[in-house]
């Protein structure tokens, strides 16, 4: 198929598409839309991979979500299994969330499940998909996950690398993620907030990328909605608009950041 968009992270593993994850990723190889399907656990990273296999316009990311199976420590030799697919293109989503922080042992877990998943990405080089979420009113999660990158990166270079999903952290820490090699990305949230504009303006257009993270957060005109990664073209097109840029050129470097970011 001929691609034009990239999703570079939804979740047509979720139960919001079990009637018809199917016919969705139909509609969006008839629209040329692409997307990573995201694991959060082992169960949805194997959906991921199932799906990848069925439909060319797929692929798969596999991984343990720092919190949404509370108190788990990952499965590595499940996790070694599955990234050897040849669709998977990355390992997550992984990272941390202090925003349900339970307390210091269970940030500690997640730092230890952190840690696994990198090891794995750089040992399959593949790139990580992370998840940052600070707690309420602070950036401190972001500060944090820079802190552990950096020193890695600086031992193994381009090996590691990935990207900073639904990223709402300062422009400044942006920026620091750009510098270690990692990307960040946007949401629907930018078609109704202003809140992530300046981020968006002064990160350089090939350290950016566009996702829906369906089935939540639809793009205005489908605010409310279930959310699909069809509707990624209202982010490419925001993005755009935001930049001052022309909406065109900027679907073309999209769509090639997220092709080399992920070899897709």
């Amino acid at each position: 198929m001929h691609i034009r968009y990239i999703d570079i992270h939804s979740h047509l593993n979720l139960s919001q598409f079990d009637a018809d994850a199917d016919q969705v990723a139909q509609a969006m190889a008839a629209e040329g839309v692409a997307a990573i399907t995201v694991g959060t656990n082992a169960q949805t990273s194997r959906r991921a991979v199932e799906f990848a296999e069925k439909h060319e316009n797929l692929f798969a990311c596999v991984g343990l979500h720092p919190v949404d199976d509370a108190g788990i420590i990952i499965d590595e030799a499940e996790f070694e299994q599955l990234v050897q697919h040849t669709k998977v293109v990355a390992i997550g989503e992984c990272g941390l969330d202090y925003f349900r922080l339970q307390d210091e042992s269970d940030k500690q877990r997640q730092r230890e499940n952190f840690f696994k998943q990198i090891d794995l990405a750089i040992k399959y080089d593949k790139a990580l998909m992370l998840h940052v979420r600070p707690s309420a009113g602070t950036f401190d999660a972001y500060d944090d996950v820079l802190d552990i990158l950096r020193p890695l990166v600086a031992q193994h270079g381009s090996r590691l690398r990935g990207n900073a999903h639904f990223f709402a952290g300062t422009k400044e820490q942006a920026l620091q993620f750009n510098a270690l090699g990692f990307t960040v990305s946007f949401t629907g949230v930018i078609t109704f907030t202003h809140d992530y504009d300046e981020t968006i303006k002064v990160v350089s257009l090939t350290m950016l990328h566009a996702e829906t993270d369906a089935p939540y957060v639809a793009p205005v005109p489908h605010r409310g909605e279930r959310n699909t990664p069809q509707y990624v073209q209202y982010v490419y097109e925001k993005i755009a608009d935001i930049r001052g840029e022309d909406r065109e050129a900027v679907r073309q470097q999209l769509l090639e950041n997220a092709q080399k970011m992920f070899t897709i």
